[in-house]
């Protein structure tokens, strides 16, 4: 050995150990994987570390010294279970080699059943302290695509249960659950019944936890004390821009292109011919709710109209479904977005796929030809919810065609086609003769109560719906129809609701998913009412909501998720594991949780908060939208490998975490979905707007809808109901 440095022999025998620590070889770790596996990519380059790679198992066996660990990992799952010999655990344990090993076909001395179990409702909760506090027991994690193999074991340190809670298992874990992770008995190994080395394909989250379990397994294996200090990788699905990232001059502008172009990346637009295939028709079933995103379907024009939704369900490749419904607010939403976006990028061609939207839905498809379009029915003149099966078709919700005709009037402001305009005013005159004297219409009318009570029964109704979710949007298009018409008829019931909604601020109002996004929903027709009658009180109610809605805001620019009083919640959190995924939910768990939801409150907090700002013009205003639009720029998808995502918005984030991730006990809508017009659509809207530096209010101005109002107004309210 050669001699020690006279500096170190002064420092004295502590630095000559610190030395030798820092020269010693470095840690060999056994793997038996395919080069494309997660785990293997992620631990090759890890200082300390020589990970030797085999992709033969006899070989891998052979390979092992006396004393070192291994990986052996299965790069068939879920399709296949790694299959080794009947002594290979034996093998191992005269190799004397710490292991880990995932989703094997046997066990020593454990009895698995023969079918894995594919995962609906479970997700992954740890289970012990073994991971050191990051994950923490009872944290909960996400394994998309969960596939198992069933067995029993004592003492698991990950199981698969059905846990209701955002990261941790608030009613702790219940006694039916599956163990993922446990320590072999007899054997100096780790055994996962599914495929933990999934991780980066399969998107699993957190990414911290993850990251946290697999330094937890490695040191486990590592018994010579050699410290994983980091682990990190790339997800699959990232943020745009980093959270104190310098954001480029024209952020927006681009957060604008990506966001039209995911329509055509997710397939968005009904290409020819599917509507067919999919068996879209009010009297009929609908064949299926989901098809499988793939590069070869193409893109449509508009001409046959818009799926609903990319889907929150994740499978193990990370990939997520196209849900193909066609309904009517989407129809409008997306066309208006169609319509903004191609003002902003200076492509014309968007004009056409956003009027062939509005022409296929509300003039080509089924949606009018049948009770809706019959001046006998109680419904002449509403638009179906949806028009993919009758259990679409006959639902009518106010809100919905609200939404519609906005996205309808913003299109028809930009491309200047009006041939929508005779239908929109008459829908306008259909909701408000469904509305009560009290101005409230309740949450939706189906038709076979609209067939046997007539409109008359509605119109004369005393109803009263304190939910801004379900109302507000109708009272916004009622104002702006009379500031069109000038008819009062419009006025009197809107404000009388409005007025009685804001006497009971918030702590009266029936919340939907959450209160916050009631918060957000009222701000379009309070701004809109101090547009037709700007006074002390309207502009009083319009500041008592936006301040509320502040409250919420961090600094980061996101609206945090609220709950209020749990007996006003129509879908509250889970209010136990067995209720977890069973209907529509927030996306927290408790007020504080710090998470976004881009589907109910935050896109329509946006759209609130720019109306407000430009009919107040207060700079406080003006502030918090130009940092909530920053947020969204900043956490609008970015996954070249995942085009039905790139671009799009999902419901969930949080904004502490800087991640998407939500609770994902929603029933239809959980966290990782992207509703085509609800979140798609009006981001992208307000967005362009914000761009063209104007107001959904000031955009339509020059309508001449109201050309059509007279005698739409004799045929649908005779002069005795008026």
């Amino acid at each position: 050995m050669k001699s020690v440095p006279k500096i170190l022999m002064f420092l004295g025998p502590l630095a000559i150990i610190i030395l030798f620590a820092l020269n010693a070889a470095p840690q060999k770790i056994h793997i038996y994987c395919d080069e494309g596996n997660d785990l293997y990519g992620v631990i090759q380059n890890l200082e300390h570390l020589e990970v030797v790679h085999y992709d033969n198992l006899d070989q891998f066996i052979r390979g092992i010294g006396k004393g070192e660990p291994s990986l052996i990992l299965a790069d068939n799952y879920p399709n296949e279970r790694l299959e080794v010999p009947n002594n290979f655990f034996d093998l191992l344990k005269e190799k004397e080699s710490r292991f880990y090993i995932e989703f094997v076909d046997k066990l020593p001395g454990m009895e698995t059943q023969p079918k894995n179990k594919v995962s609906k409702y479970e997700r992954a909760v740890v289970n012990s302290s073994f991971f050191g506090g990051t994950p923490d027991s009872l944290d909960i994690l996400a394994v998309n695509g969960l596939t198992y193999v069933p067995t029993q074991v004592s003492n698991a340190h990950l199981v698969a249960a059905r846990v209701a809670g955002l990261d941790s298992a608030i009613y702790g874990i219940p006694k039916e659950n599956n163990p993922l992770l446990f320590e072999l008995n007899d054997y100096d190994g780790l055994v996962s019944t599914t495929g933990l080395s999934n991780f980066i394909k399969g998107r699993y989250a957190p990414q911290v936890e993850w990251q946290g379990i697999w330094k937890g397994i490695l040191q486990f294996l590592l018994a010579d004390g050699t410290v994983i200090e980091k682990l990190d990788w790339n997800s699959k699905i990232q943020t745009t821009y980093a959270r104190n990232e310098q954001l480029p001059l024209d952020y927006q502008k681009k957060s604008v292109a990506k966001g039209i172009d995911w329509f055509h990346n997710a397939k968005m637009i009904v290409p020819t011919g599917y509507n067919n295939i999919l068996g879209n028709a009010p009297n009929k079933e609908i064949k299926t709710k989901f098809i499988n995103w793939n590069d070869t379907i193409s893109n449509g024009d508009g001409s046959n109209g818009v799926f609903e939704c990319i889907f929150s369900r994740i499978d193990e490749k990370g990939n997520q479904p196209i849900g193909v419904v066609l309904r009517g607010d989407c129809t409008g939403e997306v066309a208006g977005a169609f319509a903004t976006a191609g003002k902003v990028l200076g492509k014309e061609e968007n004009y056409k796929i956003a009027n062939n939207l509005l022409k296929f839905y509300l003039n080509e498809s089924s949606a009018l030809k049948g009770e809706y379009g019959n001046p006998n029915h109680g419904a002449y003149g509403l638009v179906p919810w949806g028009i993919s099966s009758y259990p679409w078709y006959k639902a009518n919700y106010g809100d919905d065609n609200a939404r519609l005709f906005l996205g309808a009037i913003i299109t028809a402001a930009i491309t200047g086609n009006t041939e929508q305009d005779d239908t929109l005013m008459r829908m306008l005159l259909a909701l408000h003769r469904t509305t009560g004297i009290n101005g409230f219409r309740g949450d939706r009318i189906d038709l076979p109560q609209l067939q046997e009570n007539g409109w008359q029964h509605y119109y004369n109704g005393k109803v009263v719906n304190l939910s801004p979710h379900m109302e507000a949007y109708l009272w916004a298009c009622f104002l702006w129809a009379y500031d069109k018409t000038g008819d009062p008829i419009f006025l009197a019931r809107t404000k009388k609701a409005i007025k009685t909604t804001m006497e009971g601020y918030p702590d009266t109002w029936k919340w939907m998913n959450g209160l916050a996004q009631e918060k957000a929903r009222i701000l379009l027709p309070l701004a809109w009412l101090v547009r037709v009658e700007n006074t002390d009180e309207n502009r009083k109610m319009l500041y008592t909501a936006v301040d509320g809605l502040l409250d919420l805001q961090d600094k980061s620019g996101a609206i945090r998720e609220e709950l209020g009083s749990i007996e006003k919640g129509v879908f509250p959190p889970s209010k136990s594991n067995a209720d977890y995924g069973l209907h529509e939910a927030s996306l927290i768990a408790k007020n504080g949780d710090p998470v976004s939801d881009l589907l109910y409150t935050t896109n329509f907090a946006l759209v609130g908060l720019h109306e407000a700002w430009y009919t107040l013009k207060d700079p406080r205003i003006k502030k918090s939208v130009d940092q909530l639009s920053e947020f969204l720029c900043r956490i609008q998808v970015k996954s070249p490998e995942h085009p039905e995502l790139h671009g799009g918005w999902m419901r969930a984030f949080d904004f502490e975490r800087f991640e998407h991730w939500g609770s994902n006990a929603d029933a239809g809508w959980g966290a990782w979905a992207i509703e085509s017009g609800w979140t798609q659509g009006w981001i992208t809207t307000i967005l362009s707007l914000r761009e063209l530096d104007t107001s959904i209010w000031d955009l339509t101005k020059n309508s001449e809808m109201n050309s059509h109002y007279d005698v739409l107004k004799q045929e649908m309210l005779p002069i005795e109901q008026q």
